[in-house]
């Protein structure tokens, strides 16, 4: 869960500091879609794709430099950014999403393709396509050969209609998985190979999604994808643990990301419930206005106490803390990763340090999973390492991993 656009441009720093870009390779078989309850007919899910922009491999390389150095001799290719839109589902009904892809321009072989999902994000601006300030970071991976692809996820870009479907773990790996299906049409348009090797990452939300792509490609065979390797970092993936410190009544200090999962659960399950059920006055109030897409997650901290007595209305939280408000209980329950194993090469990364999510909530997912007999599973602790701070140890560590599968 990270703040504003800082989200991907600490990416676009970490990657130049440690700039080792990963390996090559990436093909998929299908085209076939799901939805909530089974895959649908093929059919195709790309939209359209623009080309916006291409940076040039030396701006590229001088930014490198500023930041780390030598490893600036790793960018090597000009990238070409395309805006896309494509096809997913959300409650059970298709709808049009959108997001980046950063192309390699003029690769001799096969390249790899890397999915890389953002952390928490709250403006409309903010979103990967809207790209505003200019680039997102992620761009680096495609100028050291891969194809990136950088979802916005619903509720973003051409989805701003929607409220984001924040911490759903089926919506945000559907929104994912989607996407890298739809880019097939844009490679084959582009006449860009690419190999068998599949790649995700992502920090904060975007550990959560991350897990939740890889869940849904492993999950069902029909989407026709093979996870190459997963690097999650400090994702919430359990949201009953999280609940119980929320309960418990200690400060939080980051309480818009608590109002987030609220709010978008009020809406994506059509619960409707009035915000007084939730909070207490003014906040109820000031809340109804704060989730439109033009606030950012510290204007709407500002607005909101840290305490959960004060923030949550008492009844509410007498139900949480109790046997009451137990369809909330049960959707945080159904969000959580308590009881899927991941097949594919996993790595969770968390900082020993981190208040916003507690590194327990990685510990604890690494326990279950390794006891449910994941194959290839570890857990990587950043020691000392804040929410803020562990994003470029995390890709210290995780990219020469991910190099290591041009090997196998």
């Amino acid at each position: 869960m990270k703040k504003k656009r800082n989200s991907l441009r600490q990416w676009a720093q970490a990657v130049l500091v440690t700039a080792m870009l990963l390996p090559t390779g990436i093909a998929f078989t299908a085209c076939s879609k799901s939805d909530a309850a089974a895959p649908v007919e093929e059919r195709e899910l790309l939209v359209s794709a623009e080309k916006v922009t291409t940076l040039p491999a030396s701006s590229l390389r001088q930014l490198a430099g500023a930041y780390a150095g030598s490893f600036k001799d790793q960018i090597k290719y000009d990238v070409a950014i395309y805006r896309m839109r494509y096809r997913t589902t959300y409650q059970n009904r298709e709808t049009e999403a959108s997001g980046l892809v950063a192309l390699p321009v003029n690769r001799k072989s096969a390249a790899p393709v890397l999915s890389v999902q953002h952390g928490t994000i709250f403006q409309h601006d903010e979103a990967p396509s809207a790209m505003v300030g200019g680039p997102t970071g992620f761009e680096v991976f495609a100028a050291g050969g891969y194809v990136t692809l950088i979802p916005d996820y619903l509720g973003f870009g051409a989805s701003r209609h929607l409220l984001h479907p924040y911490y759903h773990q089926q919506y945000s790996g559907l929104a994912v998985v989607d996407m890298i299906k739809a880019a097939k049409a844009l490679y084959a348009r582009e006449g860009i190979a690419v190999s068998e090797q599949l790649f995700l990452a992502g920090y904060s939300e975007g550990g959560f999604v991350t897990l939740a792509a890889q869940k849904e490609i492993e999950s069902n065979p029909a989407h026709g994808l093979r996870v190459t390797a997963s690097g999650a970092g400090a994702g919430g993936y359990d949201l009953t643990e999280m609940l119980a410190g929320v309960t418990a009544g200690k400060p939080y200090s980051y309480p818009a990301y608590l109002a987030y999962v609220l709010m978008s659960y009020n809406k994506t399950y059509g619960w409707n419930r009035p915000l007084t059920d939730f909070y207490k006055e003014p906040y109820a109030t000031r809340l109804a206005g704060l989730f439109n897409g033009q606030h950012s997650g510290g204007a709407i901290n500002r607005e909101l106490s840290t305490m959960p007595h004060e923030l949550l209305s008492e009844q509410f939280l007498a139900g949480l803390r109790g046997e009451g408000e137990q369809v909330l209980k049960q959707a945080l329950q159904a969000n959580s990763f308590n009881n899927w194993v991941p097949q594919s090469p996993t790595r969770l990364y968390h900082g020993t340090a981190d208040v916003i999510v507690p590194y327990a909530n990685s510990e604890h997912t690494y326990n279950r999973m390794q006891a449910g007999g994941a194959p290839d599973l570890a857990l990587v602790p950043i020691q000392g390492g804040t929410h803020s701070s562990s994003l470029i140890p995390m890709l210290t560590d995780l990219i020469p991993w991910m190099q290591s599968f041009e090997k196998n």
